[in-house]
């Protein structure tokens, strides 16, 4: 029988389509194409980037050289651009303002072929240390209400360059699906004075049904309605309110919980295209005085078609508990 969920923290409902139950082996991934050919992301082609904004590198070496370990630069082709100023206006029913934002990339290693779980742990942790680096700076432009750090891993998850890399927009607006985390958690929170997420990861931790993999300061597990299978959160068990915020001993063990959920995911389902989005705080939050930041992954594993579009709610074939069994049996890495 399927089942219709409901998402505890933004109301959205969720058809688990039991009936259909596929296991990994049942998710045809079409196989990345090899696009070969020039890649501006490799060491030795930084000429062919714009200016780098930010670089972790050998000592000695020279910006826009040879010689890092993470680059981050601007998007050749942003959705927004950095200069200029909103100047909000209307037309009738119809508001607008001007394109204003940040666009940048964060080039993860030089060794073209590689996916983030490839890299060693102390590498990831410097791409976390990147971004809260660059969340840090764009946070003092007043024009920024959010900042949005994503990846698109595959073509099919809309990654341009295969070269392994992250991106991170500024924007002037607080995103929808945002703002629908951040009402959902006011309005958890005002009837009960507690946060959801850390309910969330209690109630998990008890049952243990859903739970992929934890360490000391963070827990991987597949949400009760997913929208998507294998669709996997890796949150905080210390309620922190920014990305930005957290330190040192978290990004470490962010890195190692990233690498092996990734590693398992990309095991079980065969390399398959996947996007993983940092839902964090507004940089102004004054109508939102906590949160709890968290990481989405999303496997490509179905596509969204007439009913999603039309009536909001997805399709999962896999129920979240078999897909967490199914990550969970994955040997861990040595």
């Amino acid at each position: 029988m399927p089942q219709l969920r409901k998402d505890p923290v933004i109301g959205r409902w969720v058809i688990i389509s039991a009936e259909r139950g596929k296991r990994p082996s049942d998710f045809i991934v079409e196989p990345e194409r090899k696009r070969g050919g020039f890649c501006p992301f490799c060491e030795g082609n930084e000429d062919r980037t714009p200016p780098e904004v930010l670089a972790y590198r050998d000592p000695g070496t020279a910006p826009n050289s040879p010689g890092w370990r993470i680059r981050v630069v601007p998007n050749k082709y942003p959705a927004l651009r950095i200069e200029g100023e909103l100047n909000r206006r209307g037309d009738g029913v119809y508001d607008y303002m001007n394109g204003v934002g940040a666009h940048e990339v964060i080039i993860e290693t030089p060794q073209h072929g590689l996916d983030l779980f490839d890299l060693g742990v102390e590498q990831i942790e410097d791409v976390w240390w990147a971004i809260r680096d660059r969340i840090l700076d764009l946070k003092k432009d007043v024009r920024f209400k959010y900042i949005l750090v994503f990846k698109n891993h595959g073509a099919a998850a809309g990654a341009s360059l295969e070269h392994t890399h992250s991106q991170l927009i500024a924007m002037p607006i607080i995103p929808k699906r945002v703002m629908e985390e951040l009402d959902g958690y006011q309005k958890y929170y005002s009837y009960k004075e507690r946060c959801i997420f850390c309910d969330i990861i209690r109630q998990e931790k008890e049952s243990g049904k859903r739970v992929v993999l934890e360490n000391d300061r963070f827990i991987a597990f597949e949400p009760f309605a997913p929208r998507f299978p294998f669709e996997t959160w890796v949150l905080p068990k210390k309620h922190v309110l920014h990305f930005e915020d957290s330190q040192k001993v978290d990004y470490a063990d962010l890195a190692a919980i990233m690498k092996e959920t990734l590693r398992r995911i990309n095991l079980a389902l065969s390399h398959p295209p996947y996007n993983f989005i940092i839902h964090t705080a507004p940089l102004v939050h004054d109508e939102y005085l906590d949160f709890h930041w968290h990481i989405e992954i999303i496997p490509k594993l179905t596509k969204v078609a007439g009913f999603e579009w039309g009536s909001g709610f997805y399709i999962n074939p896999t129920p979240p508990e078999d897909a967490a069994q199914f990550l969970k049996e994955i040997e861990p890495e040595s």
